[in-house]
């Protein structure tokens, strides 16, 4: 969708939305390719036994034409809601598709959540099909008597609990199926927001949320599109930033990409799959990255294709940044959304934006400012919430069946983020925290982002995270998370050295007065840290119900 140049500020003054009449997802990532390009590779999806299996165009519609079909005959129709608790696999990818030329709602689950979290998502969006394996049976097995509208399951693995057979209902089923036409607004997916807050909320977006990612998707993989270019990401597709970030941009574009169904990421597998399948192009959220870092010397043990690395789900931080760059000789572009409106900001290193600590710039296409309470614009350099103008072709429709939280959303013709950030005179954003992540001590406002990408350059330190804990004197300290390297043992020893070393490096103020080493950091199953959940663990060892 970009044009052709290599000066952000012509290609921003050239971009203009030409959103057409007639438009489905599923045309744009599947019906189109199999039409024109049919023996196109799609997905490479490694198996678990080591070999790969290939999908071309033509198979991946055709099985999606034959799910449909299937579908259909079952009663299946528009508007339906058909939810997919499944991993990283083509199968995935396969009813996504099938459920867009129905005109139904796709409705993603992570195959981490558990049996709460799965019985709410269900439930709320009064979902009429599951499509799952034998994990998701065994999960839905004691919950299934409370999903009164749940009358289809199908499941990929073994038919227990009456499930119907994915490969029988396909095998029955004929290949060819006409999309329905939509329109860009007509609703076509939606994805649960991660519950930080308040119980999870269902954002439903309309088939232009794939238009409107494109712009940021193509800039913040230097162009994705190119010949030779192949794509992966770790992240779930079950989120955003699997789905819209990664698999959906890179199929229309005519990109193949590479699936592997992994239950934990393994930094060191990371890198062999990266050689070993010579990707050109990854999407690797933050934590991940993070991860990475910790491997030894990967730049030069091993032999990498790559090309261009996007990153967004939370800030990634000037230091994992500067080690990527220096590691591997090329920059990551950074870029920013939310559910409910994605990759509004980015970077892209090849036409010279790019800058450690930032976000990056508007992502053409979109209008992005930085808001104080009453939702006026703010000057450069001051902080504020991190806002996006309406309308925007990948902003979200509405919350599911919450007109209020949808109304809630919005100042005026702004989409308010609940992300602090400013924006400099250059016209780069830096993230500073979440307002609930905010931290006040002694009159000062604390982002966690500067605090814990200090203490990440530690040598001992793998991963960190910082919180508020309530203080009688200064309102809240700091207080530091901490996940060590295998082989450092914690004392107070390191203790003190840690909160040295981000004394020396910030400020008074800043530094973690309190520390505690743990195995892990809580995860939401977008590979964010839940930082709620510290905040409460820090008031309550302070006494705070």
């Amino acid at each position: 969708m970009l044009p052709s140049t290599s000066d952000y500020d012509t290609l921003t003054a050239k971009f203009n939305w030409s959103l057409p009449d007639a438009f489905n997802m599923a045309g744009a990532v599947s019906d189109r390719w199999a039409a024109q390009d049919p023996d196109r590779l799609a997905i490479r999806h490694i198996l678990a036994d080591g070999p790969h299996e290939d999908w071309s165009h033509r198979s991946l519609n055709q099985a999606a034409n034959r799910f449909a079909n299937a579908l259909s005959a079952a009663g299946v129709q528009r508007g339906d809601r058909i939810a997919l608790l499944l991993p990283q696999i083509p199968q995935t990818a396969i009813a996504h598709i099938a459920a867009y030329k129905l005109g139904a709602i796709a409705v993603p689950l992570a195959a981490l959540f558990g049996l709460e979290a799965l019985r709410y998502r269900l439930t709320d969006s009064g979902a009429k099909v599951l499509v799952t394996d034998d994990a998701g049976l065994a999960k839905l097995s004691e919950i299934r008597d409370d999903l009164e509208g749940l009358q289809l399951v199908v499941s990929i693995e073994s038919r227990a609990g009456g499930a119907l057979s994915f490969e029988e209902l396909l095998s029955g089923a004929s290949d060819e199926f006409q999309t329905l036409k939509t329109t860009p607004d007509d609703p076509a997916l939606m994805i649960y927001t991660s519950g930080t807050t308040g119980q999870p909320k269902g954002v439903l977006h309309g088939h232009r949320v794939l238009l409107g990612h494109m712009p940021g998707i193509e800039l913040s993989q230097n162009f994705l599109g190119r010949d030779g270019d192949l794509l992966w990401t770790p992240a779930d597709w079950a989120w955003a930033g699997g789905l819209l970030n990664a698999l959906f941009p890179s199929l229309s574009l005519g990109v193949p990409v590479l699936s592997y169904a992994s239950k934990k990421f393994d930094p060191e597998f990371a890198f062999h799959l990266l050689e070993k399948q010579a990707v050109r192009n990854a999407f690797i959220p933050p934590t991940a990255l993070k991860m990475l870092r910790t491997v030894e010397r990967p730049g030069s043990r091993y032999n990498l294709n790559w090309r261009s690395v996007g990153s967004a789900g939370e800030s990634l931080g000037r230091e994992t940044y500067d080690w990527f760059a220096e590691e591997f000789g090329f920059a990551v572009n950074e870029f920013y959304g939310q559910t409910e409106c994605n990759a509004v900001l980015g970077s892209s290193a090849e036409i010279g934006v790019t800058r450690s600590g930032a976000i990056g710039k508007a992502t053409p296409g979109h209008e992005v400012a930085i808001l104080d309470e009453t939702g006026i614009p703010l000057p450069p350099e001051t902080l504020g919430q991190i806002a996006i103008k309406r309308p925007d072709p990948v902003m979200f429709l509405h919350y599911w069946n919450k007109p209020d939280a949808t109304r809630d959303k919005f100042i005026g013709d702004w989409m308010i983020t609940g992300d602090q950030g400013l924006m400099d005179e250059d016209g780069y954003v830096h993230f500073v925290g979440r307002d609930d992540d905010i931290i006040t001590s002694a009159s000062y406002r604390i982002g966690p982002g500067e605090i814990e990408d200090c203490l990440i350059k530690h040598p001992a330190i793998a991963l960190a995270a910082a919180v508020g804990k309530p203080d009688p004197l200064r309102t809240e300290i700091v207080k530091a998370y901490v996940v060590l390297k295998e082989d450092q043992q914690a004392d107070k020893v390191l203790e003190d050295s840690i909160r040295s070393f981000v004394r020396e490096r910030l400020s008074a103020h800043e530094y973690p007065r309190e520390i505690e080493f743990v195995d892990a950091l809580p995860m939401t199953t977008t590979g964010k840290v839940i930082r709620r959940k510290l905040r409460e663990q820090a008031k309550t060892d302070h006494g705070v119900s």
